[in-house]
């Protein structure tokens, strides 16, 4: 072959491979081209915001996890003594799939009773769970697995991720009333009507106590009456109680809707979380049980709720589990986190009760008794976007736009400006 011929073949093998590689660029770089931002988390943008915000009067009532007088994030010392307790004291092997057989049992205790007969019966099929987020999860997985033409009614307003769980799980949603924005309390009878009219056997979403965002709760006997008809229609009750002991400092007492239910004859699922009540919001330590008709249907059910787990994440995380099965499993610890739970909430409840009255002495035109009414971590105040928009832009205060103020982010030095700032942009309407 002449050196002419041999230079073209060379030139032409060269022009294949670049045309080859540009293709081969071209192709794998259009692979996510139809990829397009995902919107800002409405709860997590508001800290995004205060952050980037340079004035010193900032403020956020927007932020869903505890802070002290001080507005400082908080160890508790029950949590600070198990995690000295726990140092070096075992390896890191893996749990489970079903998570610690010890943290599972004693949180069942604090949902089912110290003495319950569901425990000792062996009927909960109960796995540990990546906190009350990974509980719902799992569980409307294992709806769509196994009741694959159901539904879940949620209550309106609810905490936004409920919709993004049983989305994503692929289970259709149906929603019920509960808030009623004139009284700013519990629609009960819109409520009724719905849970009346939903045919037979369907899944309901209830929230357990201190209501995310709104912070109404059914009265007991209004729970009562609730499970009656739950009987009646044949439902289904998932309970999320992501506050127990945090709405009104005694776990017992938030678990009160639970109880109704259980001695109603009600078979229902529990999802349960130690974010809130113990401060473990990175740990993400949490359950999910299910009580079924017996021990022989709880470990089928089990089985089912771990094959579930296996693709997601395997198993959970061992440290958090620790501190748990430590704290409650010690006499002396649990009493300590029960004092600690308490005193925070009540310093939420001050804070309400400081809120009410400063907006009241401004001469307030409007109600701020639901402020003291509702319970928990969050206050659903009733503002308006608009005002809410307002009190970003005039006051530098920080919180979701349908009005949910976390009582978290309110402290004796910032309450008074708060108020001052609400009444302000509220006072004409």
């Amino acid at each position: 072959m002449s050196m002419m011929a041999m230079t073209i073949r060379n030139s032409a093998s060269r022009g294949t491979m670049m045309s080859r590689q540009i293709y081969g660029l071209r192709s794998m770089s259009s692979w996510w081209k139809n990829v397009e931002p995902a919107p800002k988390d409405p709860i997590l943008g508001v800290t995004e915001a205060f952050l980037a915000d340079p004035s010193p009067d900032k403020v956020n009532v927007g932020v869903g996890a505890y802070r002290d007088d001080n507005g400082k994030p908080v160890v508790l010392d029950c949590v600070r003594e198990a995690e000295r307790r726990i140092a070096g004291t075992s390896f890191m092997e893996y749990l489970p799939m079903g998570g610690s057989v010890k943290m599972v049992d004693e949180t069942l205790k604090l949902a089912y009773g110290d003495n319950s007969e569901f425990i000792k019966d062996k009927r909960i099929a109960a796995v540990q769970s990546l906190s009350g987020t990974g509980a719902c999860r799992l569980f409307a997985d294992f709806q769509k697995r196994f009741r694959p033409d159901s539904q879940i009614y949620i209550p309106v307003p609810t905490w936004s991720n409920h919709h993004n769980i049983w989305r994503d799980a692929q289970v259709t949603q149906k929603t019920y009333h509960y808030y009623h924005p004139e009284t700013k309390g519990l629609d009960f009878s819109g409520l009724m009507d719905d849970v009346k009219n939903a045919p037979e056997g369907s899944f309901f979403l209830l929230h357990a106590c201190a209501h995310n965002p709104t912070g109404v709760d059914p009265t007991e006997e209004q729970w009562r009456e609730i499970s009656q008809l739950f009987k009646a229609k044949k439902h289904f009750a998932f309970f999320d109680m992501a506050y127990q002991g945090f709405a009104s400092g005694d776990p017992e007492r938030d678990a009160k809707s639970i109880r109704i239910f259980l001695e109603d004859g009600h078979h229902i699922g529990i999802s349960q979380s130690y974010a809130k009540n113990m401060g473990l919001y990175g740990q993400r330590v949490g359950c999910l049980s299910v009580l079924c008709e017996d021990e022989k249907q709880a470990v089928t059910v089990k089985s089912q709720l771990q094959q579930l787990a296996r693709p997601m994440y395997s198993n959970p995380p061992l440290h958090g589990a620790q501190i748990v099965s430590t704290i409650l499993g010690d006499p002396e610890l649990k009493s300590l986190w029960l004092k600690e739970v308490k005193v925070m909430a009540d310093r939420i409840i001050g804070m309400r009760t400081s809120l009410r009255e400063s907006l009241e002495k401004l001469g307030s035109p409007l109600s701020w008794e639901h402020v003291t009414k509702q319970i928990g971590m969050f206050c659903y105040s009733g503002m308006t976007p608009e005002q809410v928009d307002r009190l970003t832009s005039e006051y530098h205060i920080y919180m979701t736009r349908n009005g949910r103020i976390s009582m978290a982010g309110v402290t004796t030095g910032n309450v008074g400006y708060l108020a001052n700032a609400i009444h302000e942009v509220t006072k004409s309407s």
